[in-house]
């Protein structure tokens, strides 16, 4: 991490009035400790936030990153521990934010996961790949993480 005194200039300000963002989220790729994925959401509702923006947000967890939807009985099965879920807090905040967090059907189907096993909150769609395209027909902007 630099420690230069020097301001940063922002050459391409952006400031949006509305966004329709869905972020696919097959795999978790880390920020220090944080998913890369739940920082970049948090930022964009942020950046949202502080332009009075009209933001709709939907991340859809699935593939190898469909645990992060599970609560901590669930979470600790699948994950072959005993911790609890260390997402549950972060998933809650974004969903406190109006973030809409989705689980996709075909992950839970192969893992065997039922909607008792998720976070309060989380909703199964079909599957992803139908669900992006879905998203794309009424006018989201993919983020693939």
């Amino acid at each position: 991490m630099s420690t230069s005194p020097n301001p940063l200039h922002i050459d391409i300000p952006v400031t949006l009035s509305a966004l329709r963002v869905a972020f696919s989220v097959p795999s978790l790729t880390f920020e220090g400790d944080l998913p890369a994925s739940i920082f970049h959401m948090q930022l964009l509702k942020t950046d949202a936030e502080a332009w009075n923006a009209d933001a709709e947000i939907i991340a859809v967890f699935h593939t190898n990153a469909g645990h992060v939807t599970l609560n901590d009985h669930a979470y600790d099965a699948e994950r072959n521990v005993a911790t609890g879920n260390p997402y549950r807090a972060l998933i809650a905040e974004l969903q406190r934010r109006g973030v809409h967090i989705e689980l996709c059907g075909a992950t839970a189907r192969a893992h065997k996961w039922g909607n008792a096993d998720l976070l309060s909150g989380i909703q199964v769609n079909t599957d992803a790949m139908a669900r992006f395209t879905q998203l794309a027909e009424e006018g989201f902007v993919q983020i693939s993480e």
